[in-house]
């Protein structure tokens, strides 16, 4: 459904459930329930691979940051699992027509593996300050130069399904390289 926001208008998005039995030669609905108004789609095709198991992250990290010198952009690490709901639907989020291109512009993505135990690239957690235990996914910010510039501190992102879209695009515009004037 649409909904007016300061921002224009809006997708809000609601699941519906049905269970149907036979009674009585025919078949009837016997319950019906929906979820709660969410402001992002469902991640209903996940990517299996957004989290590619054999990446070597750091690597990953370095080619970014070499990029993101060289076009004048920020890398944004996103630190994760393909078992996380939340990670595809903040990836799904990427795409839309009105963060694509913020992101794209502004921005080199590398999705780091913490893998199905939540212990693999911990090496990686420490340094960029990401405390995994509030939840994935996590994200930091790099300069160009690949220092730290931001790493969430309260899992404002673990719960990405309940976004909206339009603080996504607020955080993104917030973090995005200043030009060759102020920001």
């Amino acid at each position: 459904m649409k909904t007016k926001t300061a921002n224009g208008p809006r997708s809000r998005y609601v699941t519906e459930q049905q269970m149907w039995q036979q009674q009585g030669g025919q078949w009837r609905i016997v319950v019906a329930t929906h979820s709660d108004v969410v402001k992002m789609p469902p991640a209903l095709k996940p990517n299996p691979n957004l989290y590619n198991k054999h990446a070597d992250a750091k690597v990953e990290i370095e080619e970014a940051v070499a990029k993101a010198k060289k076009d004048h952009q920020r890398v944004i690490l996103v630190f994760g699992g393909n078992w996380c709901y939340d990670c595809h639907v903040l990836d799904q989020a990427f795409h839309q027509t009105d963060v694509a291109p913020l992101l794209e512009n502004n921005f080199q993505v590398v999705h780091v593996d913490i893998g199905d135990d939540g212990k693999k690239n911990n090496d990686l957690v420490a340094k960029y300050q990401v405390p995994l235990e509030k939840g994935v996914p996590a994200l930091a910010i790099l300069g160009p130069d690949g220092k730290l510039l931001y790493s969430q501190k309260n899992g404002e992102w673990e719960s990405a399904r309940s976004l909206d879209p339009d603080d996504i695009i607020a955080f993104l515009d917030k973090w995005k390289p200043c030009g060759d004037n102020a920001c």
